[in-house]
């Protein structure tokens, strides 16, 4: 990115960028792994408090390898998207017997991870280790997106999003960290999705979006499905049966025995013991022993 954009873009971080606990110097590749897992598709204000609570219980991948994935899924509480516990489960126990409990700095490595992709791996190597890579999550491919291509909104993720941030990032390592990040949160706090702060952005002066008249070109992204009244509620209210039982579990014919669509509650089972999150041991459900 040509120095009358990435210029303006750090100062803007150094003045701005929210102090958040993985932000910080001293919090460690593990947990900047943990908080990855947890802020996909999960607000920041949800994750803070359950991260805290994950990292004292937990402060190393062998503490975690030690602990039934149950309890994961257990921790996970309301964050949604409960595999990532159970992946996150399984990388730990790998960084412990792969990488002698040391969360790897190389992307490859990171990659051969369970439930680490293309954004995890670069994220970690570049936030945690000072390396040299592209990191691109939705706020990023939106600033691109904007800034660059005169496009109100990205289209769907792509492998040439990372090769289109790599194009326009710093070749210093440090201030690639920094032109990461900032992009990131310039797209979560100023260059929004349905409402951007144009008048505050630092470099609106050469945003080809504004330039051009804010153009409205669409928005070609998979819209999510609405929460409620969906089998993902219906996944969310056995597990929440389940973490009140603990041990003891649940007859499988009474989970989830008063849900109002019969058809939905058993799909939403079904797909729970697909995705091993729920077990059953003679009739009873639970959460994963092992």
């Amino acid at each position: 990115m040509p120095a009358p954009v990435t210029d303006p873009l750090i100062a803007w971080y150094g003045e701005h960028a929210r102090d958040l606990p993985w932000r910080h110097p001293e919090f460690g590749a593990w947990g900047i792994l943990v908080s990855e897992f947890m802020l996909q598709q999960t607000q920041v204000s949800r994750v803070i408090p359950l991260l805290a609570a994950w990292i004292e219980r937990w402060p190393t991948p062998a503490d975690l390898a030690a602990d039934s994935p149950a309890e994961a899924v257990r921790m996970w509480a309301n964050l949604g998207y409960p595999r990532r516990a159970l992946w996150l489960h399984r990388a730990a126990e790998q960084i412990a017997t792969r990488h002698d409990n040391v969360v790897p700095s190389d992307v490859d490595d990171l990659l051969e991870l369970t439930g680490i992709g293309d954004y995890t791996a670069r994220a970690v190597a570049t936030f945690a280790y000072g390396l040299r890579h592209p990191v691109v999550d939705t706020n990023t491919r939106r600033v691109l997106a904007r800034a660059i291509a005169a496009r109100s909104q990205p289209g769907p993720p792509a492998k040439r999003d990372l090769a289109e941030m790599l194009e326009i990032l710093p070749t210093d390592a440090a201030a690639t960290a920094i032109v990461n990040a900032a992009t990131m949160e310039l797209g979560a706090t100023v260059c929004t999705s349905r409402a951007p702060k144009c008048d505050v952005c630092p470099i609106r002066h050469v945003c080809a979006w504004r330039l051009a008249g804010y153009p409205d070109t669409g928005d070609t992204r998979r819209k999510q499905s609405k929460y409620e009244g969906s089998d993902r509620q219906a996944r969310g209210a056995a597990l929440r049966e389940l973490r009140a039982a603990a041990a003891r579990g649940i007859p499988i014919d009474m989970l989830l025995g008063d849900w109002h669509d019969p058809a939905q509650r058993d799909r939403a089972i079904s797909s729970l013991l697909d995705d091993g999150l729920i077990e059953v041991s003679n009739d009873n459900a639970h959460l994963p022993h092992a």
